[in-house]
């Protein structure tokens, strides 16, 4: 059978090409991946490693200190979604604040935080914001909306980042990337060069279809990057989305846990629309965030080790008691291995 008339899956359990590392940068790619099998099928010189994608994971300490301290000391109501409530902090986690009395409000969307702040006019209401450029335009959108309206007891604590820096700052530690597709949705196929990779989708033959591209290109030996999720990602991305983006936000130097500091990968409110930042509003000191030093969660996200090489994973790190966030989010590399297996 020719090389081109075999199926993804073939050329995936046929491959005898060199080792290869293959970075999911996307939380959701590890669940699916694990959750389809798909591990199952590949070669032992295929090492899936997981990378930065999952926006709760790379949080750093230091932001959920922040929220703590707008509870607790501010006596601001926090909207948030529900898996940072216990990720933990320096001292305590936002599920502490709330036991403590803090006011933690779960919310699905940023739209939902700008509407409890109208229909709350007697208290102030801060949303936090993490994520990646999927979910940034609607927090532009709910910012956008609350000016518009009036509501002035409305802002954002920004932990919002962008990819492309943080993909640089990995390029050493894979020699493939698995894109995610939500995000090249937002920004387009924009190569990055030097880092070779697919974009991917999210079924079972999405996902095999780019595993399968990338180790057939892999085995050319020259760079490449390849849209293998064409029925939703463009060349151009929402060029909609974009502009909001950039009415509203500018770039600036970003922490992400594991990773450090990375230049320019970070989004902030414009002084123009100043009001609605939280660390503005409400004068937040700087925090200096202290992770538990028995989580090797930022190593997990480098790629330098797999969860099950932490010690504490499994056993005092688990779901109903996590050490590290990345055994708290539905989309963390931790809890897909606890739920999926411990290889």
């Amino acid at each position: 059978m020719s090389e081109g008339k075999k199926t993804a899956r073939e050329i995936i359990e046929g491959y005898d090409g060199p080792a290869v590392r293959i970075m999911e940068v996307c939380g959701t790619h590890t669940h699916e991946i694990f959750r389809l099998g798909i591990r199952k099928l590949l070669p032992k010189q295929v090492e899936l490693i997981s990378g930065p994608g999952c926006p709760v994971c790379v949080t750093p300490v230091s932001y959920i200190d922040e929220a703590v301290y707008l509870a607790l000391e501010k006596s601001v109501t926090i909207c948030t979604f529900g898996d940072l409530v216990r990720v933990p902090g320096s001292k305590k986690s936002l599920a502490d604040a709330r036991s403590e009395g803090g006011k933690i409000h779960i919310v699905y969307s940023p739209a939902d935080a700008e509407k409890y702040a109208k229909e709350h006019p007697e208290e102030e209401v801060v949303f936090l914001s993490v994520g990646f450029e999927t979910t940034t335009p609607a927090g532009c959108l709910s910012v956008k909306k609350a000016k518009e309206e009036g509501i002035t007891n409305y802002s954002m604590l920004i932990a919002n980042k962008t990819m492309p820096q943080a993909y640089e700052a990995l390029k050493g530690s894979a020699d493939i990337f698995l894109y995610p597709g939500h995000v090249n949705a937002i920004t387009g196929t924009k190569l990055q060069e030097g880092v070779s990779g697919v974009v991917a989708g999210f079924t079972a033959k999405e996902l095999l279809t780019a595993l399968a591209v990338a180790l057939t290109h892999f085995q050319k030996g020259k760079p490449f990057f390849v849209n293998c999720y064409p029925r939703v990602v463009t060349e151009e991305g929402s060029k909609e989305a974009q502009r909001l983006v950039d009415t509203l936000m500018e770039a600036c130097d970003s922490e992400w846990r594991g990773l450090g500091i990375i230049p320019g990968s970070g989004l902030c409110l414009r002084d123009e629309w100043g009001m609605y930042d939280a660390r503005k509003k409400y004068q937040v000191p700087k925090m200096e965030g202290r992770a538990n030093p028995a989580c090797r969660c930022g190593d997990v996200l480098q790629g330098k080790c797999k969860p099950s090489d932490c010690k504490v994973f499994g056993k005092v790190c688990t779901p109903q008691h996590p050490v590290g966030a990345c055994m708290v989010s539905g989309e963390g590399a931790c809890s897909a291995y606890y739920m999926y297996g411990r290889e």
